[in-house]
C-alpha cells in the first residue's frame, strides 16, 4: 500500500474531489508546490491553474482546473477552497478561447482602471484553463 494523504477539493458550488493521494501539484501564488504525505503545515494562497492529484490506485493524474483560493496542509489532510473549479475532462476549450479574446478586448478597450484590473483577472484566468487543457491533452496521448 502507498503512503498517501487525504485531499478535500471544494468549490463555492460543490465538493469537487475527495480520496486518497500520493502527492498533489498545486499552482501557489508563489509557484507551483509539491506535496507529499507528511507534509508541514501551511497555509497559502493559490492562483490560477491545474491543480494535478496523484492517486494510489491510478497511473495518471487527475487534473483539476482552478481559478484561485485558499490551500490548506494538516497532518494526514490537505484541503483546497477555490473560488471555482472544475475537473479537466470538463473544460471546455473553446469556451476559454473565447474569454481570452473577450478580455483581450476588454483591456484594449478599457474605460477605467478597475475594468482593466477585472479583464487582466478574467485573462489570467482563460490562460490559466487554456494550459490546463494543453496539459490534459499530452497526457491522454
Amino acid at each position: 500500500m502507498a503512503n498517501t494523504v487525504h485531499i478535500d477539493v471544494v468549490s463555492a458550488e460543490a465538493s469537487i474531489f475527495a480520496g486518497e493521494a500520493e502527492f498533489i501539484v498545486v499552482p501557489a501564488s508563489a509557484g507551483e508546490v509539491g506535496i507529499y504525505p507528511h507534509h508541514a503545515p501551511m497555509v497559502t494562497t493559490i492562483k490560477p491553474g491545474a491543480l494535478r492529484i496523484k492517486l494510489s490506485d491510478s497511473a495518471e493524474e487527475t487534473l483539476i482546473f482552478i481559478s484561485g483560493g485558499l490551500l490548506e496542509v494538516q497532518p494526514g489532510l490537505i484541503t483546497v477552497l477555490a473560488d471555482t473549479a472544475v475537473r479537466g475532462h470538463d473544460l471546455d476549450e473553446a469556451k476559454a478561447v473565447a474569454a481570452k479574446a473577450a478580455a483581450e478586448e476588454a483591456m484594449k478597450n478599457r474605460t477605467s482602471d478597475m475594468d482593466y484590473a477585472k479583464a487582466q483577472a478574467e485573462l489570467s484566468e482563460a490562460i490559466a484553463q487554456i494550459q490546463a487543457i494543453e496539459r490534459l491533452r499530452k497526457v491522454k496521448h
